[in-house]
């Protein structure tokens, strides 16, 4: 028997939340009631059958001839036209119609001869179809037309007949209840799993979609990772070329011009042309140091206040300007980084002194707090408008800047036309958090300076700062 139409399997999953239905699900019911169409009219003929069969021992149903033929002809065109009877997309209304005929037509005949119980079966594939309100009194009027079948006819007065038929109709109630609603629950859990292997399909599609779109992230992120790595070491490069050779060379230009300008065998010449070369070797010796990312050799050989010290008193002896370095608290070891940092910060503020300052004088304070380490650098030169940024080609602000700010430090400069000025920079010695690079901040990679123009900075700097270097030493010279 059709134990759901294909109508209400489409009822209970819409009843139901989640995906819609599979196809394969209604497409099993909808076959299903297509077969239950094709039996009615073969289960007509097989009754027929045994009634012509039995008919000569069943004398009392010979009376009933003259109706059963009639009916079972009308049956069978019946039978017929319910080939193409839709099985969806029909009103209650109409379903009910058609099952309230195909159940009389069958009552007659069971009352004509019980052997039409066969066809009387049909029945209840037309009552599953009622939806729920119809589909028991279907089901409860289909049994009781078979109970007439089993128990040879109809109640006809008799209390031993009557009670038969009713106990047989209401087994006959129990029993394709208890099978449809077996049937059902079957149903239902193919359907339930249909639904859930609809659900595990999506999310499938969901998670490789998922897993294709965190393969090009990681790809990306591999890019940016490279991309910054390559950028942070040119930068690395640029500001070591900029704080160690462009410095150096500038230096040495200006010892060569001012031994130009000296006695062609005084003993000034002399000194300008030794300082040159000791200028061009420890160069040298900061370039093959800058390429293998090491520290600067004076921070290798000893302390930090000691390294500030030989810096400044290196700076005197080319520039003849005192430079003064003062320590104060308990001097400890900071990191690495740090103390490459600090000295960077000095060494370059000391070439600019040099340069563009016209200073007398320069104090370089380093001083040791609980948890700080601070750098001030403070000359009585020109001066001039911190705020107003620096000039083109110039890269020395900004990669003191960066260089404390790299390392989550704080830089600050103080100055005005005519009254020096003085740098400072505070490094945290309490574990400094690590600055977010380009990934961690969403500024895009590509924003970051490209090393080729750190390094045209520098160069220009150098090219600028040696024309202008022995101008500046000559009027230090000239103010003392």
């Amino acid at each position: 028997m059709a134990v759901m139409s294909v109508d209400a399997v489409a009822e209970a999953a819409a009843s139901r939340p989640g995906p819609a239905i599979s196809a394969q699900v209604l497409a099993w019911q909808t076959r299903s009631d297509r077969i239950a169409r094709l039996l009615v009219l073969p289960t007509l003929g097989v009754s027929v059958l045994l009634t012509v069969i039995t008919l000569p021992d069943l004398g009392a149903y010979r009376d009933h001839v003259h109706v059963g033929v009639p009916v079972a002809v009308v049956a069978a065109l019946w039978a017929a036209a319910l080939i193409r009877y839709p099985v969806s997309g029909l009103s209650v209304r109409t379903r009910t119609a058609v099952f309230t005929v195909h159940l009389a037509l069958a009552a007659v005949l069971v009352w004509a001869n019980p052997w039409f119980g066969v066809f009387a079966f049909t029945g209840y594939f037309f009552a599953d179809e009622l939806g729920r309100r119809g589909r028991l009194a279907g089901f409860v009027a289909t049994a009781l037309v078979l109970a007439g079948s089993q128990t040879a006819g109809y109640p006809n007065g008799s209390f031993a007949h009557t009670v038969t038929y009713l106990i047989m109709g209401g087994f006959n109630v129990v029993a394709v209840l208890s099978m449809a609603r077996l049937m059902n629950r079957v149903l239902e859990q193919n359907v339930e799993r249909g639904r859930m292997i609809a659900e595990l399909a999506e999310a499938n599609d969901r998670l490789r979609a998922t897993m294709d779109e965190n393969v090009g992230l990681h790809a990306q992120l591999l890019t940016q990772a490279r991309e910054a790595g390559v950028a942070e070491e040119r930068g690395r490069l640029a500001g070591e070329i900029h704080d160690t050779l462009a410095q150096g060379f500038a230096g040495i230009i200006t010892q060569l011009e001012a031994a130009r300008r000296a006695d062609v065998e005084g003993a000034e010449r002399e000194r300008h042309l030794e300082l040159a070369d000791s200028l061009a070797r420890a160069n040298l010796t900061e370039a093959r140091r800058s390429v293998r990312a090491l520290r600067p050799e004076q921070l290798e050989q000893g302390s930090l206040p000691a390294a500030l010290a030989a810096l400044a008193g290196d700076w005197t002896r080319r520039t003849r300007v005192p430079a003064d370095v003062v320590t104060t608290g308990e001097a400890v070891r900071a990191p690495a980084d740090i103390e490459t940092a600090v000295f960077r910060i000095a060494q370059e503020a000391l070439a600019n002194v040099a340069r563009h300052a016209g200073a007398t004088r320069v104090r370089l304070t380093l001083s040791y707090l609980d948890d700080t380490l601070l750098l001030d650098i403070a000359d009585d030169g020109t001066g001039f408008h911190p705020a107003a940024g620096p000039p083109p080609g110039r890269f020395g602000l900004t990669g003191m800047r960066r260089r404390a700010e790299s390392l989550a430090a704080t830089f600050t400069v103080e100055s005005s036309p005519g009254q020096g000025a003085t740098i400072n920079a505070a490094f945290s010695l309490a574990d400094p958090p690590a600055v977010p690079g380009p990934q961690a901040t969403g500024q895009p990679v590509a924003e970051r300076q490209p090393a080729s123009e750190a390094d045209a900075d520098a160069d220009a700097d150098a090219d600028t700062d040696a024309e202008s270097d022995a101008e500046s030493m000559a009027a230090a010279r000239a103010a003392r």
